[in-house]
């Protein structure tokens, strides 16, 4: 009876905190990071502000939490891509990459401009977005192994800067509005840049 007491209450927790984190999310879409807080969600799922400090230690905490559910599988994938792209050598396959960066920022667009006032409000929150783009450059080991000993860092800047790119045209074009082209056409002009870019040197064009 103890265990089972006991499991009932792990599971209630798991959902409260599930429940906090979804109420979050809702919240700084709809009104941004810094607008929104601690009772704010705790109203939303009907608990304290109290109850919100026994899962989370504040607002940047939980947003982490949004941020890395929201990342961990797509970015993985996606740095996965762009890997096999690089390897084939490939500027057709590189373009479906970028269409499919593209389709992530679509699925997670509402969140990106709380996660872009976090970071400037939030020196921790800026820290764990800065480790996080390093990350996904120098987790591409197969690529960086085939760059030169002593470019290896440069192809992993190479890397970082692409992302920002994707990202800030994104907010350019889907947030803002202030870039007007089709999907496709903003693709194939990246890959244009960014393809040359990244490839091994001393390779030949694919």
């Amino acid at each position: 009876m103890n265990a089972r007491r006991t499991s009932l209450r792990e599971e209630q927790k798991k959902q409260t905190r599930a429940r906090l984190v979804e109420a979050a999310r809702q919240l700084f879409a709809e009104q941004g990071y810094g607008a929104v807080r601690i009772d704010d969600i705790a109203a939303v799922v009907g608990c304290s502000r109290a109850t919100f400090y026994l899962y989370f230690n504040g607002k940047v905490d939980v947003l982490r939490e949004i941020g890395a559910e929201a990342t961990s599988m797509g970015v993985a994938r996606s740095f996965e891509n762009l890997e096999h792209a690089l390897r084939t050598d490939s500027r057709t396959e590189f373009v479906a990459w970028v269409r499919q960066s593209i389709a992530w920022f679509e699925e997670n667009k509402d969140l990106l401009p709380a996660w872009d006032e976090a970071a400037v409000l939030e020196p921790e929150f800026r820290a764990v977005a800065r480790e996080g783009i390093a990350a996904m450059a120098t987790g591409m080991t197969g690529y960086l192994s085939r760059w030169p000993a002593d470019r290896r860092e440069e192809a992993a800047l190479r890397v970082e800067l692409l992302v920002a790119q994707l990202e800030r045209f994104f907010t350019r074009w889907a947030l803002h509005g202030t870039i007007d082209v089709s999907a496709e056409r903003a693709a194939e002009v990246l890959a244009d840049i960014w393809f040359p870019a990244l490839r091994i040197p001393g390779t030949e064009p694919g």
